[in-house]
């Protein structure tokens, strides 16, 4: 009997926080699919190792892991702020260079970090515009999927062949005051 109120306690517990953050986020965590993951990786650029690699809404930790075997030398973070998204990666974290922090994404400093990947609705995404301008270094990386920046023009973009024809974008924060992200001259524009 004890046993079964353990497991119906920890069940409920499990489904409310999934729910609660849900309505927090606006958004369930959900896994990057296979297909989606294979083509991320082709757009990843080799100059990540030794970097510092972060995952804004790790969510189960689908990409982290990942990233953490292929770039074996740089510090990988994952951020995520549902807690059994959270638990469940942290559980299944078997490597030294990765980093699983239940942390709301937005109240981190990205000052030091090369690489950006996220999978975040649109909401988010136009939320993280700006800090990414303030606080990415020059020629910091932004990996993104299903959905862009708005406003912003993409350095490579990617259409995977799924069943939703996914898009990957792939940012990268100019190296120059006067260049807009995707490298356009914003010197003469109207401000």
């Amino acid at each position: 009997m004890f046993y079964c109120i353990v497991v119906l306690l920890f069940t409920f517990f499990m489904f409310f926080s999934l729910v609660f953050y849900t309505l927090k986020n606006g958004i369930s965590p959900m896994p990057t699919s296979e297909k989606v993951k294979r083509a991320l990786f082709e757009l990843l650029p080799e100059k990540l190792e030794g970097k510092k690699i972060v995952d804004l809404g790790s969510g189960w930790g689908s990409l982290i892991f990942l990233l953490a075997r292929k770039y074996q030398n740089s510090q990988v973070i994952g951020y995520e702020n549902s807690t059994v998204p959270f638990l469940f990666s942290l559980a299944l974290n078997f490597y030294s260079n990765l980093h699983v922090k239940k942390k709301d994404f937005f109240t981190i400093n990205l000052q030091d970090v090369d690489f950006v990947c996220c999978y975040l609705f649109p909401k988010s995404m136009e939320h993280l515009k700006e800090k990414f301008l303030l606080e990415l270094k020059p020629g910091a990386i932004i990996l993104t999927h299903t959905f862009s920046i708005l406003g912003w023009k993409p350095k490579k973009m990617l259409e995977v062949d799924d069943l939703y024809k996914s898009k990957i974008y792939l940012y990268e924060i100019p190296l120059e005051s006067n260049k807009g992200i995707g490298g356009e001259d914003v010197s003469q524009q109207g401000g």
